[in-house]
């Protein structure tokens, strides 16, 4: 017997021996493959290959756009018979965009390894590849049908009652900001000014080329199919400008009025931490009452100017509110929650679609990248569960988010601007 245990031991151990060597082996390989996965180098790699997908997903963008201005013009010129072709083109090419960003942010991440990053930027590049190859069919059936049934006479026509019904919708721009530099700082208004001399800039650049398609239209020798798409890209950004304007006044005027409510509801948010740091421990109270000091002197010093800036007032009260949440923190009851939620909550929203605003008008002038139009998207699918949400805290956080996100696709759009600059 101890002889049979002896020889089993004599072959254990170099059978133990051999296994660990091949077992530390093998460790040692898969820790070099990832360690070689997870290197600068394939990161970098996997970097470059998402920015190249980033790219093709700005072309589906600005597909998607185009998309929207001949989807418009065939249900409304045409009388609804144009090919169905291009409606659904832009349904599909909206589906995989708005997918694509998703997957974009998700591999964008500072936790995304190189090979999820080169797995999502192959997918992204694939569908919108795709995407891109389907508009552009529907496009090309789209205007086959468009030079047989439709006559460039019809389309200048029709795009000249495009510009009539703006103009008459648009009114005096010039009306609309001299009320709001009547009554509020500069700051408040400079945005809506500059959308209102774009607006009828761009209005009169497409009554100019209007007027040189019906001449050349006229003409048997000439095509007027050029100054026609110009003047369609300057109507469309006219029309942009003036929803721009538009917004921008209603914000303002909106802000105005809201304003007192603002301060109020502040006022009794405080009043409100200040009754729960009574009940907190001695240094905790210590701490949160030096904070509610210094956001109620920030609060105070907002109100001698907040009726030149609306706005901006609202926008800080916003941001104090969110600070407050912040510095009383677990303190409160769920129900002292849910009401400083819903006394916040019109604040923020008016907030979130402000800067909104103020990123979408940075994007549209900048044309800007794909981090910036990924967050933007971002941006409004936020401020849209904030407004479906029927939780306060809910809708709070999700306007909060919509903030961050809309204020990133400014920076990023500013950044875009400055660096294509140089």
């Amino acid at each position: 017997m101890p002889e049979a245990l002896a020889a089993f031991v004599g072959w254990l151990i170099p059978a133990v021996i051999v296994f660990g060597v091949a077992a530390v082996a093998v460790s040692a390989a898969v820790w070099a493959v990832r360690r070689a996965r997870r290197s600068p180098r394939a990161m970098a790699r996997a970097q470059s290959e998402r920015e190249r997908a980033g790219a093709v997903l700005v072309r589906l963008d600005d597909a998607v756009a185009d998309l929207d201005l001949e989807v418009g013009l065939s249900g409304a010129l045409y009388g609804g018979g144009a090919p169905t072709s291009l409606r659904r083109a832009k349904l599909t090419a909206q589906h995989v965009r708005d997918d694509s960003f998703e997957l974009y942010r998700a591999i964008s991440g500072p936790d995304s390894s190189p090979a999820d990053i080169e797995r999502g930027a192959a997918r992204i590049e694939r569908r919108t590849t795709q995407a891109l190859a389907a508009v552009a069919s529907a496009r090309t059936e789209h205007a086959r049908w468009v030079a047989a049934n439709v006559s460039a006479a019809d389309q200048i026509a029709a795009a000249q009652q495009r510009l009539a019904q703006l103009r008459a919708s648009m009114g005096d721009p010039a009306a609309l900001v001299s009320d709001l530099s009547s009554r509020f700082a500069d700051d408040e208004w400079a945005t809506a000014s500059r959308a209102a001399h774009s607006a009828m800039t761009e209005t009169a650049e497409a009554d100019r080329l209007l007027h040189a398609a019906a001449e050349e239209a006229a003409d048997p020798s000439k095509s007027a199919l050029s100054p026609l798409a110009d003047a369609e890209r300057a109507l469309r950004q006219a029309e942009t400008e003036a929803r721009l304007l538009e917004e921008h006044h209603r914000l303002v005027t909106h802000a105005e009025a809201a304003v007192p409510g603002e301060l109020a509801a502040a006022r009794t948010a405080l009043r409100q931490a200040m009754t729960t740091r009574d009940h907190l421990e001695p240094d905790d109270a210590a701490r949160l009452g030096a904070e509610l000091r210094v956001i109620e002197s920030e609060l105070a010093a907002l109100e001698p100017d907040a009726g030149r800036r609306p706005t901006r007032t609202v926008e800080s009260i916003a941001r104090l509110r969110d600070r407050l949440d912040l510095a009383v923190g677990d303190a409160r009851t769920a129900q002292q929650r849910l009401r400083g939620a819903r006394t916040a909550l019109p604040g923020t929203l008016a907030t979130a679609r402000s800067v909104l605003v103020e990123a979408e008008a940075s994007i549209g002038h900048a044309q800007a990248g794909v981090d910036a139009r990924s967050r933007l998207l971002s941006a409004h699918a936020e401020l849209a569960r904030a407004r479906q949400s029927a939780d306060p805290v809910a809708a709070l956080d999700a306007a909060r988010r919509a903030i961050r996100d809309a204020e990133d696709a400014k920076a990023l759009a500013d950044y875009d601007r400055l660096a294509r600059g140089r």
